[in-house]
């Protein structure tokens, strides 16, 4: 999607702002001691807290905290030592207590940003604005029975971190980037597992449009968009649909939308709510949130390598391009694996191994690189097979996929089939000369001056050889026999 759509009245700028819904990993929910499993049975994790009890109080989980905390700190935000939580009041079928308890004015995160490794090369830095906590509604489930709607509480309580970013998007590519880029440093840091088909990750898109540079328009909200893809798609749709409406001589409706990912539409859902229709006011069960500077600092001390930091050192330590440290490093399972291939080997060599011929592999067979058929330790041995030339790079490709289907390793898979390479000058020479001889044309064609045939001759060799011979062995060897 281009940075501007083209209207009938010329062209128009889009103002994206994304609010993610994050859950915390997390054994227990965020006021009370019930579970968070997914998949349970309906209503079979939830306590006299979650299920809106009178007489029942909130007691905060301190993981939940932390997990939080190390979340600000990983988008560069400001942790507040003093933040509150406030009752977000509003009635509804699977909100128990007639309320959530969530954060207003004094969020446990202030600020932040998360940087987009563009397509081009270039990178863009998207602001945040706060990370607040607050507890999951339930679940309303309508497929149930033909004229009722069922309610499962277990998602009642769970802890979840609220991700406001700054308006600062412009396509729906940059907010698809935005979400991997903010899922991965979560994943990195283990405080959210950003499985949005689970739930875990949901995302509601802020989208308005207006004349480049000229006054922010009327935004809509799409609720709970729970793919990459569908967001983009309902961004998109939805920045269309207000630029035919202003451009028919309409107004957009601050809205509530919901996605339709069937038709990859958005449709309306209700009037968008302001902040006084909550009637926000302090929890009067739970104190402000005191935290200690020092602990702050301590869990500063502790955060791993995030997927910036780690780039950066992939393009100084082993001379990776950018682009394909930027692939390595999107999920850290990824990362690991490439550091055990590429430990005490050629990097770059390590990275097209990784990145073409086994992501090739991943894709086709639909699995994550924790499921790999071949191990990271057994790709490492394929590539030092090349390395001490044992074999050439196209035995290895087919090595490979021996490797995949048969779980086997590369130097016995070597050893079987006989694919060890040919360096001896005489066994090269003497299929050198049998080519030479089938094509006696060629030769003269190239000994005139028709140098670009030497990769015919290369090619007749190899085949000759079974591509076993060593290409450099042979590149020489047909260089030195077919000279004038």
């Amino acid at each position: 999607m281009s940075a501007l759509i083209k209207g009938e009245t010329g062209e128009w700028e889009v103002i994206i702002g994304l609010e993610i819904h994050a859950q915390v990993i997390s054994k227990a929910k965020l006021f009370s001691g019930a579970a968070t499993a997914f998949g349970a049975e309906p209503n079979t994790q939830v306590s006299t807290v979650d299920a809106g009890f009178p007489g029942m109080l909130p007691v905060i989980n301190g993981y939940c905290v932390e997990q939080a905390v190390k979340t600000g700190l990983g988008i560069n935000g400001t942790v507040n030592p003093h933040s509150v939580f406030d009752r977000k009041n509003y009635f509804y079928a699977d909100l128990p207590q007639g309320y959530q308890i969530s954060q207003y004015q004094q969020p446990i995160v202030s600020g932040g940003s998360v940087l987009l490794d563009m397509p081009d090369g270039t990178t863009r830095t998207i602001g945040v604005t706060r990370l607040h906590m607050e507890q999951d509604a339930g679940k309303s489930l309508h497929d149930q029975h033909p004229s009722q709607s069922y309610i499962d509480l277990n998602r009642s309580g769970v802890a979840l971190m609220e991700i406001v970013s700054e308006p600062d998007m412009r396509t729906a590519e940059e907010a698809g980037l935005y979400i991997k880029k903010l899922r991965s440093i979560m994943r990195y840091l283990g405080t959210c597992d950003g499985n949005m088909e689970e739930g875990s990750l949901r995302c509601d898109c802020n989208v308005s449009v207006r004349k480049p540079g000229g006054e922010l328009g009327t935004r809509t909200e799409t609720k709970n968009v729970n793919s990459v893809r569908y967001v983009m798609q309902a961004i998109e749709y939805e920045a269309r649909r207000q630029v035919e409406v202003i451009e028919g001589g309409g107004t957009i409706k601050q809205e509530t939308r919901l996605f339709d990912p069937g038709k990859g539409t958005t449709r309306a859902m209700r009037s968008k709510e302001h902040a006084h229709d909550y009637r926000y006011f302090p929890d009067p069960d739970l104190l402000p949130l005191e935290i200690e500077p020092a602990w702050i600092e301590g869990l500063r001390k502790g955060l791993p390598e995030l997927p910036d930091e780690r780039k950066a050192r992939y393009i100084a330590d082993y001379k990776l391009t950018p682009y394909d440290a930027g692939v390595l490093v999107a999920e850290q399972e990824t990362a690991q694996f490439y550091e055990t291939v590429a430990k005490g080997r050629d990097p770059k060599l390590a990275s097209n191994w990784v990145t073409t011929e086994l992501f090739g592999v991943l894709n086709r067979q639909r699995k994550a690189i924790q499921d790999s058929p071949v191990t990271a330790k057994a790709l490492g041995g394929l590539i030092d097979l090349v390395s001490d030339g044992t074999i050439n790079g196209r035995i290895a490709k087919e090595v490979f996929e021996a490797m995949v289907e048969t779980g086997k390793e590369a130097a016995a898979i070597v050893e079987e089939k006989g694919l060890r390479q040919v360096s001896d000058t005489g066994a090269i020479e003497k299929a050198i000369a049998e080519v030479m001889a089938k094509n006696q044309d060629k030769v003269a064609e190239y000994r005139s001056g028709k140098e670009k045939l030497l990769g015919f001759f290369v090619g007749q060799t190899m085949k000759a050889t079974g591509g076993k011979a060593n290409p450099g062995v042979v590149n020489e060897l047909l260089k030195k026999m077919l000279a004038p």
